[in-house]
């Protein structure tokens, strides 16, 4: 029997519950879920082929599933970029493979950023967010030694909600650490008179 991802279970088990009684939604489809997480890593255009392959290898092992290679669509004379050339490298997670890869960025890699204070709190109107990452060796998959150069990662998380609260709300209660907004953080602090 395959065992249900322990993220995915918690969604069911107090994710669901908590945001029908927060917002009052009747039906069960009406509650917002991840529908799918998005990651792309982009590559130098002068780069060689082994660079190429170490960022596909490297994508591969953070996903847990096979990055695919992306090719530039039309030629940019100032970026040095012909049409087809390869430029990035993505990979497109749903079901199982993405709540294994969003539990294993909210419990190892985002607290092994340096320095670390929650992630940006800004969504993109549609209840979807967007991370960057600036290095991604934070991911244990990683192995520095076979790592020449370091690259950054973006992370898209695409979700069913309406809005942005729905979807903050959402990745809230997954355990995502927003930020303190600076609001919060400036009525906290006693101003000088």
């Amino acid at each position: 029997m395959k065992q249900v991802p322990q993220l995915k279970k918690h969604y069911t088990e107090v994710v669901v519950p908590a945001l029908k009684q927060s917002r009052g939604y009747t039906n069960p489809h009406q509650v917002p879920r991840i529908l799918k997480v998005v990651l792309n890593t982009g590559i130098d255009s002068g780069a060689d082929k082994t660079v190429i392959a170490d960022t596909q290898r490297d994508l591969t092992a953070i996903a847990g599933q096979k990055a695919v290679l992306t090719k530039s669509r039309k030629a940019i004379a100032n970026f040095k970029l012909r049409e087809g050339q390869i430029v990035g490298s993505t990979v497109t997670l749903r079901g199982e493979n993405m709540w294994h890869f969003l539990s294993r960025l909210l419990v190892v890699a985002l607290p092994a950023i340096r320095d670390f204070r929650g992630v940006p709190t800004k969504f993109d109107g549609n209840g979807n967010y967007n991370l960057g990452i600036a290095d991604y060796s934070i991911f244990p998959e990683i192995s520095l030694e076979n790592t020449k150069r370091m690259m950054g990662l973006d992370i898209s998380i695409v979700t069913s909600a309406s809005n942005d609260d729905e979807g903050r709300e959402l990745l809230k209660l997954l355990g995502f650490p927003f930020r303190r907004t600076e609001a919060v953080v400036a009525a906290k602090t006693p101003t000088a008179a």
